[in-house]
């Protein structure tokens, strides 16, 4: 049996040791994010064995180099068909895994900056389809409310929409982060980067996450429980992206039939892009929905929603104006 070189070796460790230790502690804790590591680094590594012939136990730098690379995204384009956006993921998730194995080693670095230079595929933006607030109202009435499931999924979609979160931010939720017995009841959720931000809900979502936590959590509460458990792996467990896209599904077919608007496709992201719009409509100024979002940068939210810079000018204008609403003029009357 042939031996692995101490490098491929090295690099097999930091491979394994990324996907199951850091990405999962430090990136992301998104189960759909943390696939698509797994699937971007899987099909480098297909690729690197069956076109460049080049087996595991043989693995070194030159395997990672931007050579290497450009001939992977252009297999991935023309032997499997990928999308640019789909090359753009792909690239993203592989340059991760580099600034990783650049941080263990040094002699990795200029790995991750070789990575960092290929430039990213022409792609179209593609916009968000949104949903009408009849459409929301429609996929609400949905769940049976004479069963526990139906309880479990309608609390799921209010959540969803009424504070425009992240579905895995959502799914991630925990007892310990859910304050309803305060003047302002709130929720206190982990997003991108692990930036924490609250959110405080209003009284009909208050109402819906009370009844909720009285069928599935009783009176033990236990702080380390997911709002949202599997039942399959009990509390410790969150309800899986999977099971939501399921439920959703099932409403999306029941709602479209009595509300054409409703659509057939729908998944969880539309009632982050629904809510944001509709706060936007209400008049909340496009700084307050960013920071609601958890945008990093304003840019981002503007691209989000279609947002012209005359509206963003507009909106930054109302805020300089309520800063210096209590302030006395310099000059004498």
């Amino acid at each position: 049996m042939n031996k692995m070189n101490n490098q491929a070796v090295e690099i097999s460790r930091y491979i394994t040791s990324f996907l199951t230790a850091y990405a999962p502690a430090h990136l992301t804790n998104s189960e759909h994010t943390l696939r698509t590591y797994e699937t971007a680094i899987t099909l480098y590594i297909g690729y690197l064995e069956s076109v460049c012939n080049v087996k595991a136990k043989d693995f070194s730098s030159q395997c990672f180099e931007r050579k290497q690379i450009e001939g992977w995204l252009k297999w991935l384009s023309e032997e499997r068909g990928c999308t640019p956006d789909t090359c753009n993921i792909r690239l993203s998730s592989l340059r991760a895994f580099l600034r990783y194995l650049s941080s263990q080693n040094v002699k990795y670095i200029y790995l991750s900056t070789e990575a960092k230079s290929i430039p990213l595929r022409h792609t179209v933006k593609k916009k968000v389809k949104g949903l009408s607030r009849d459409s929301v109202k429609a996929i609400l009435a949905e769940p049976d409310l004479a069963t526990n499931s139906g309880i479990r999924d309608e609390t799921f979609l209010v959540m969803l929409y009424a504070t425009a979160a992240r579905l895995d931010e959502i799914l991630s939720l925990k007892i310990e982060n859910v304050r309803l017995g305060t003047k302002k009841p709130y929720i206190t959720i982990s997003g991108k980067g692990n930036v924490i931000r609250t959110l405080y809900l209003l009284p009909k979502a208050v109402e819906h996450l009370k009844r909720y936590m009285e069928v599935f959590h009783g009176n033990s509460l236990k702080p380390e429980s997911y709002v949202f458990y599997s039942r399959n792996n009990g509390l410790s467990g969150k309800l899986s992206q999977a099971a939501i896209r399921k439920m959703l599904t099932k409403y999306a077919k029941q709602a479209h039939a009595k509300c054409p608007d409703v659509p057939l496709d729908l998944h969880a992201h539309q009632f982050r892009h629904a809510k944001a719009s509709h706060w936007l409509e209400d008049g909340m100024n496009i700084v307050q929905i960013s920071l609601l979002l958890g945008h990093a940068h304003l840019q981002t939210t503007m691209i989000y929603l279609d947002i012209t810079t005359e509206q963003e000018a507009a909106a930054l204008a109302t805020l300089e104006d309520e800063s210096v609403k209590g302030t006395l003029p310099k000059w004498n009357p």
